[in-house]
């Protein structure tokens, strides 16, 4: 005796069915539920809302069972999708590199927000999926970035992002921090460098994302050590640096600021209320 075929379900039914399948894996199960439909329909979350009672036809429901599979294992979206959003740009992803996450944006409001010359140089150390960079050109055109990171994948990443997005005030370099920018100037340095302790228990969520982004000897110190002692050399008079880091490393990281002669020290706030960047500005 044949299997009674399933009765296609509606959009709003699959949704409440999956989130609770979801919770095990995401903290955010509705949205990423939502997400899910919008990739295999090909549809914007607005549609979701529009048209809940659509019924998903048989290979609709296939794809999003093996996608669901998928995520269920711990795998992230944003491989499984292969892009990610961040700042309003849509960036192929790819397990070479860190999946841009929201806390990040803070480090790219707060050099929007700086008061820095019109043609600004400004450098993004260990770009990755080049995010920072790229969210940064994007939102000032007259700005000049350059974008380096030590791996050659994340490097064609990154420069596969810059095509895509038509941005051409960006140049991206494979670069071992500021190995290969001898002689040049910036008016600003950002970076979300490596920051977690090797043993930190945070990681097992993480096991799917690239280490050499993820850990840092010294307690998850030594990058961010390095960036700030190197980094004056490579500042303008009057520049900045603003570095990304763990939650409860602020007060460390500003420490590394003031012994470097930087001034204006402070750290700022994520989305999630914890302390997520710090920054300091040379002297002039």
């Amino acid at each position: 005796m044949s299997a009674t075929p399933q009765q296609p379900l509606a959009l709003a039914q699959w949704l409440r069915q999956q989130q609770h399948a979801l919770s095990h894996v995401s903290p955010t199960p509705d949205i990423e539920a939502r997400l899910c439909l919008c990739h295999v329909l090909g549809v914007s979350n607005s549609y979701l809302y529009s048209y809940p009672e659509q019924l998903l036809t048989e290979t609709q429901t296939f794809q999003l069972n093996e996608l669901l599979a998928k995520r269920l294992s711990g795998q992230p979206l944003a491989y499984l999708f292969g892009y990610w959003h961040f700042f309003d740009l849509r960036l192929q992803v790819a397990p070479a590199t860190l999946i841009p996450r929201p806390d990040t944006e803070i480090l790219v409001e707060q050099a929007l927000a700086l008061a820095l010359p019109e043609h600004a140089a400004v450098l993004d150390l260990g770009t990755g999926t080049g995010a920072i960079a790229l969210a940064l050109a994007h939102n000032r055109p007259s700005w000049q970035l350059t974008a380096v990171d030590y791996i050659a994948d994340a490097v064609k990443l990154a420069e596969h992002n810059r095509n895509a997005l038509n941005i051409n005030n960006c140049t991206i370099l494979q670069s071992d921090w500021f190995s290969r920018l001898a002689g040049k100037q910036f008016d600003l340095i950002v970076s979300n460098p490596p920051y977690i302790e090797p043993q930190d228990p945070h990681l097992i969520a993480l096991k799917f994302e690239p280490l050499t982004a993820l850990i840092s000897a010294d307690n998850g110190m030594a990058d961010i050590t390095k960036i700030v002692a190197q980094a004056s050399r490579y500042l303008n008079s009057g520049g900045w640096l603003w570095l990304e880091h763990g939650y409860d490393q602020a007060l460390a990281v500003q420490a590394l600021f003031v012994q470097a002669g930087f001034q204006q020290v402070e750290s700022k706030r994520d989305y999630g209320d914890n302390w997520r960047i710090t920054g300091g500005k040379k002297a002039d």
